[in-house]
């Protein structure tokens, strides 16, 4: 049922114009003998059809068009103005004002027919075009998910990648990226970037991807040469994450060549000191240390979660940012929830 409303101080106008709504079939009439109350009726419902008389106590039809065409989504809705034959002023200042079209009293029905179909034919015809816009961008907004499900999927398999060549496992990038995401929201960032930290993180690493075998795998300590080599992963995973259109590769491009700094200057590979490593890179640098703190690796031992939690507090200013420190404290009990839910033997995507 299309929704007629009908604004007429006169009650005999009132019934006439329902009579003549009611024979256009499919129509409902909203009457209303105040200007004002219909008004507050529009701001909860929408017409189909305004049918307004011009001349009316206290707000008249001009008031009316304005302040209706003022509400929020009625400025495209069909009206109909009432008007006398001799009121051609009043009609120009209507058209100006944001009527449609006009019938002159006394209402004839054949005219009435003939123009209020016209105007339902409008409100037919936008909402058409309002449901298919609707429509498409659902379909839109459904291919845009499946293309970043797809973006999540390779990025985790290219984290993943970079992974196999080093004794870490899959559940590895998970905790420190769910970790990254919980520090970013201590620290009050918005839900889109602490979702853009838990796809960002885990590339972290993928320069690992070039670094030589003998010394990526090497079971003991490395030389300083090759501890050389083993830093320029860091430029490496940068300059393959550079350049691309995504936010998230962005994102990853950044961590990857700043996580490795330190607060106090002595990081790699650019030595960047205080606020100028960027926020993504300081809070990875916390959420990385401490996951491989506390995991086991064929050559180390697993750190007691309140060991790796002091080497956390007393690199604050130093290795790390304290601010970054403080907020992944703050969230320890979700920290503690995300080590059990990512066990090392299990690594579902994120």
């Amino acid at each position: 049922m299309e929704k007629v409303l009908i604004i007429d101080d006169s009650d005999i106008n009132l019934t006439l114009l329902k009579h003549l709504v009611l024979k256009l079939g499919g129509c409902e009439p909203i009457l209303f003998d105040q200007p004002r109350l219909a008004l507050e009726w529009c701001r909860t419902q929408v017409p189909d059809l305004v049918i307004v008389d011009y001349m009316m106590p206290d707000m008249d039809g001009l008031q009316f068009i304005q302040a209706f065409r003022a509400l929020h989504g009625r400025a495209e809705i069909p009206v109909l103005m009432i008007t006398a034959n001799d009121q051609k002023d009043v009609r120009y200042q209507a058209l100006i004002g944001g009527a449609n079209d006009f019938l002159t009293k006394p209402v004839d029905r054949t005219e009435f027919d003939a123009r209020a179909r016209n105007m339902l034919a409008l409100r037919q015809g936008q909402k058409f075009l309002a449901d298919r816009a609707l429509h498409l961008q659902a379909l839109v907004d459904e291919q845009m998910e499946r293309i970043r499900q797809q973006e999540r999927e390779l990025i985790y398999r290219l984290s993943r990648a970079a992974e196999f060549r080093d004794p870490e496992t899959g559940a590895h990038i998970q905790r420190m990226a769910h970790y990254s995401s919980l520090i970013a929201a201590s620290l009050g960032q918005d839900e889109g970037q602490q979702k853009l930290m838990l796809q960002a993180a885990p590339m972290h690493d993928v320069g690992k991807i070039g670094i030589p075998d003998y010394i990526l795998l090497k079971p003991g300590r490395l030389t300083p040469e090759e501890f050389q080599v083993m830093k320029g992963h860091a430029r490496l995973g940068f300059e393959l994450l550079q350049g691309s259109a995504s936010a998230v590769l962005q994102a990853g491009a950044e961590i990857a060549h700043s996580h490795h700094e330190k607060f106090d200057g002595s990081g790699y590979p650019l030595g960047l000191v205080g606020e100028a490593i960027p926020l993504s890179g300081r809070i990875v640098a916390v959420a990385d240390v401490f996951d491989a703190l506390t995991s086991e690796r064929p050559y180390k031992r697993a750190w007691s979660l309140e060991d790796a939690r002091a080497f956390l507090e007393k690199g604050r200013g130093s290795h790390f940012d304290p601010a970054c420190v403080d907020a992944f404290l703050q969230a320890w009990p979700l920290v503690l929830e995300v080590r059990n839910r990512f066990q090392d033997e299990e690594a579902p995507l994120i």
